[in-house]
């Protein structure tokens, strides 16, 4: 029964002084709607990030890394009866093949967690037509592999990637090289090697990403294409392209495979730390702005409850000389702090939510963001919630423990 007492002496306080409830629930939505509106945007631009990322990079990347000179390398052909030092290590020649590529990547198909898996040779070439030439580098692939882990199909803006596989003299090139070199499907483009090698291939298709360097540098031809300019067999592969099930868990499988194959096995976070510092950055700053406007919104609750204590006092006494101990007074201006919380947060919910629809509608049309990019998911509704309620009872918390210790006979004899 005092439970109730409780509740309805504090939505009588509550409600008797409406306009002092209203501003101090306003301090709460206001935190609330920027919290939600901010951790959306925040979310749906980090995940658009990370979404491009892995458009070109994949989940783990297996190729055979330089190695440096060491005394162990000597032990082999010298022996351990000999002493060996290495004054000045340097890298150990190497032509950085994966050795044996397709045992590896049917040794790698077996893995419960992996999903996708294609083999690959790049090289740096020199493109030419006419008098024009430009640098860049040419990947070769197997093309229904390497569409299935990038989806490079959804990039083409002429030509199809089938086109590619059914022409082992074709190749796909972005759309930043084919305008500076005029060319378009159909046409003939010539690729240099660093070696001298020459190959003059068809344009048999035109992606665009929306990355500049991809798009004026990158291209795509059959695998063989990139081992004959780099004049090597057949057998000559420097990359194993893998995606696995969840993207998030990379590093533990990256050494479990990097242990079993012997192989250098990099990570897509890796690849991409300088990105991924920023989605920390943005995530930081957001976070420091959102908790700065809901501790100014508890200072107004905590302030608001100080005036009606200060204006009560007379009230609380004789609430206590009735026989409310000093834990049902707190419970009471408690009460009061979480009410003017739940107000301030259903409202700062709406308000968030829609801030967030009208900004996701706002058109950018800037490289592949046509709209900005916002993240409409209930956790962050859930933790603007819960940092509003947390903020509404620590704010009450203090005047209520005040109030509990109001002396009813000072007060009245007062």
């Amino acid at each position: 029964m005092k439970k109730n007492i409780n509740t309805e002496i504090a939505f009588t306080y509550l409600t008797s002084r409406p306009k002092q409830t209203i501003v101090a629930a306003l301090g709460v939505t206001f935190g609330i709607s920027m919290f939600i509106f901010m951790n959306s945007l925040i979310k749906g631009t980090n995940d658009w990030s990370e979404k491009i990322m892995l458009n070109s990079t994949p989940h783990l990347r297996l190729y055979h890394d330089n190695e440096m000179s060491t005394p162990d390398m000597l032990n082999r052909y010298l022996g351990n009866k000999t002493y060996n030092l290495i004054s000045n290590p340097q890298l150990v020649y190497s032509d950085n093949r994966v050795t044996n590529p397709d045992a590896v990547m049917q040794q790698l198909q077996t893995w419960p967690e992996v999903t996708a898996i294609s083999k690959q040779v790049s090289a740096n070439v020199i493109y030419s037509s006419g008098n024009v030439q430009e640098n860049g580098s040419v990947y070769g692939i197997n093309v229904p592999q390497q569409d299935k882990m990038f989806d490079i199909t959804s990039t083409m803006v002429s030509g199809t990637v089938r086109d590619l596989q059914d022409n082992q003299q074709g190749i796909m090139i972005g759309a930043g090289l084919a305008e500076k070199l005029n060319l378009k499907k159909g046409d003939y483009i010539t690729l240099t090697a660093s070696n001298g090698i020459r190959k003059r291939l068809t344009v048999t298709g035109i992606f665009k990403t929306t990355i500049k360097a991809v798009d004026n540098t990158k291209s795509y031809a059959n695998i063989a294409i990139s081992q004959q300019l780099l004049q090597k067999d057949r057998s000559y592969i420097t990359d194993i392209y893998i995606n696995i099930k969840d993207h998030k868990q990379t590093k533990d499988i990256a050494a479990a495979m990097q242990a079993r194959t012997g192989y250098t096995v990099e990570t897509w976070q890796t690849s991409n730390q300088q990105a991924l510092a920023g989605q920390i950055i943005r995530n930081v700053i957001a976070n420091a702005m959102v908790i700065t406007i809901l501790v100014v919104a508890g200072f107004g609750i905590y302030n608001i409850l100080n005036m009606v204590i200060y204006e009560k006092i007379k009230e609380i006494a004789i609430l206590k000389a009735t026989g409310f101990q000093g834990a049902h007074v707190t419970g009471i201006f408690i009460r009061q702090a979480l009410l003017i919380g739940l107000i301030g947060v259903m409202t700062g919910m709406f308000f968030g939510w829609l801030i967030s629809l009208a900004v996701s509608r706002i058109y950018l049309g800037l490289g592949s963001v046509a709209y900005l990019p916002m993240a409409f998911e209930w956790p962050i509704y859930f933790q603007g919630g819960l940092f509003g309620m947390v903020t509404a009872f620590f704010a009450g918390y203090i005047p209520a423990l005040k109030a509990s210790k109001v002396d009813p006979v000072q007060i009245i004899r007062g």
